[in-house]
């Protein structure tokens, strides 16, 4: 279970990282935080900002309608 739920639908690119980006700042090392996006390209654009930043994406599902993520705070 995540410890901070964002909903990022509707939202397009690069509104959905800036939100992620404030909500990881205000986390502690460890925790996690769950985002949903509807945005096409959510997924390439989360793979690369957590590779730049070092946190780790722990799940990551992608169904038709929108893309559901996890991602722990390093």
């Amino acid at each position: 279970m995540a410890d901070v739920t964002l909903d990022c639908r509707g939202l397009n690119c690069p509104i959905p990282i800036v939100k992620i980006s404030k909500s990881i700042k205000a986390m502690e090392k460890g925790q996690q935080l769950e985002v949903v996006a509807t945005d096409p390209a959510f997924e390439a654009d989360l793979q690369a900002w957590a590779k730049r930043l070092k946190h780790k994406v722990v799940a990551l599902n992608v169904e038709s309608d929108s893309i559901t993520a996890v991602i722990e705070k390093s």
